[in-house]
């Protein structure tokens, strides 16, 4: 009977309008959640007949729950765990959710350091990346992210670094040359706080002296009282070189008469020190990315050395492209990883698998890895991305849903009411 079949059209409705309610009730309830993706649900007609035959049909369903993957957005926490994508992408977890156990994905980037030094979620989940390997490059495959605990034991310097000019108006110092007397006998000179293999710091001057036209030499001087068999208060020279400057003020080469070797106290005897002063044209350099000798005054533009003394961890970074790198109390930044970052081929067939974090399925394809930057999103520390969550939108889809209620509860009634009037014939 046509009755019946409206009244139980009117049944689908509310049931199908039920449950797009409680989609909109999951929306607003997380509208606060880090990283979550609005929902909506797709409705369907439904056939009660063959689809060769006219005739109505049986009402509506639920054909679907789909997801929203806009980005959400950034909340600045300056919370160093909180990591957040801008673009492409998921975070790649790994270990036991919900009784499922493998690998995760979330947009949900509040991390911590667990005891074991390892990077997780707030439910222990693993983040994963590629490891630090030596040369500055990163592993082939995705690991734990693991930062270190210990120490960062020290570095003796055994490169010296220096950008600067050389004023070539400068003339030769009337007086020769004596390392007792080095703000005497040079034109130009400087000093910097070296270390040894202990993690000691020693200060080291650099001196130039002006010895002819486009010629300059250059003399690496301690006190006597950091090394063995010196004397304190007695200045040693521990290596000694020359520059040649063309007439169009390029470096155009570089001599090194005595390598810097110096045998701190204490520490290893023999440490080699490397005094960079830039690429000569001799070696088929430009002569201009160190030390020039221009016609202007003397100016040191950079000095840096490769040395530190030790120091305890004191945190982590993270960078654009996702490279983590330790931070210790010395002020040194170790890289340990770089985070791995998963794209899918169809991202609203992914799974919620609940706290934050989706799972593969058939629907979404594998994930395809890679880092931050490479067809992916960056990487912000000390933020987290939003709920994409519409409350505005959220509220009129409810009047919407609870209107449509309100209709189909009266179909309900209305073929009441006509089964009511057909049963009164009898009488």
């Amino acid at each position: 009977m046509s009755i019946l079949r409206g009244m139980y059209s009117g049944v689908s409705g509310l049931g199908a309008e039920s449950e797009a309610l409680s989609v909109v009730a999951d929306n607003v309830a997380n509208a606060g959640t880090a990283g979550f993706k609005q929902q909506r649900a797709l409705f369907e007609d439904a056939l009660g007949h063959s689809m060769t035959q006219d005739g109505p049909g049986a009402g509506v369903r639920v054909g679907s729950v789909q997801q929203a993957f806009t980005q959400g957005t950034l909340a600045h926490t300056g919370v160093s765990g909180d990591l957040a994508l801008t673009g492409e992408g998921f975070f790649i977890l790994s270990g036991s959710q919900g009784g499922l156990s493998g690998d995760f994905y979330a947009r949900n980037g509040a991390f911590h350091l667990d005891a074991d030094g390892q990077l997780v979620n707030q439910v222990g989940l693993e983040v994963q990346g590629y490891a630090a390997a030596p040369r500055g490059a990163f592993a082939a495959g995705i690991s734990t992210v693991r930062l270190p605990t210990a120490a960062l034991p020290a570095q003796p310097t055994s490169s010296i670094q220096i950008t600067a000019n050389l004023d070539a108006s400068a003339q030769p110092p009337s007086a020769p040359w004596d390392p007792q007397a080095p703000e005497l006998t040079s034109n130009f000179a400087t000093s910097l706080r070296v270390y040894d293999s202990l993690g000691n710091a020693h200060d080291l001057a650099i001196c130039f002296r002006t010895a002819a036209s486009g010629l300059v030499s250059w003399y690496a001087v301690a006190e006597g009282g950091d090394l063995n068999g010196g004397t304190a208060g007695q200045n040693v020279v521990l290596g000694e070189g020359a520059l040649l400057f063309d007439t169009n003020g390029a470096l155009q080469s570089s001599v090194t008469v005595t390598p810097t070797s110096v045998d701190f106290v204490g520490a290893t005897p023999g440490q080699a020190i490397d005094l960079v002063l830039g690429t000569s044209l001799a070696a088929s350099g430009s002569g201009l990315d160190g030390v020039t000798q221009f016609a202007s005054p003397f100016n040191f533009s950079a000095l840096s050395q490769d040395g530190y003394t030790s120091g305890s961890p004191s945190g982590f970074v993270v960078n654009a492209h996702g490279v983590v790198s330790g931070l210790y109390t010395n002020g040194e930044l170790v890289p340990v990883a770089q985070l791995a970052v998963a794209t899918f081929r169809a991202k609203s067939g992914l799974g919620r698998a609940g706290d934050g974090v989706w799972i593969a399925t058939r629907e979404s394809g594998s994930a395809a890895l890679g880092t931050a930057g490479t067809g992916r999103g960056g990487v912000s520390q000390g933020a987290l991305e939003q709920s994409n969550v519409d409350l505005a939108e959220q509220f009129v889809g409810l009047i919407g849903h609870q209107r449509a209620f309100q209709a189909n509860s009266k179909v309900i009634s209305t073929a009441d009411d006509m089964l009511a009037e057909l049963v009164a014939l009898k009488r």
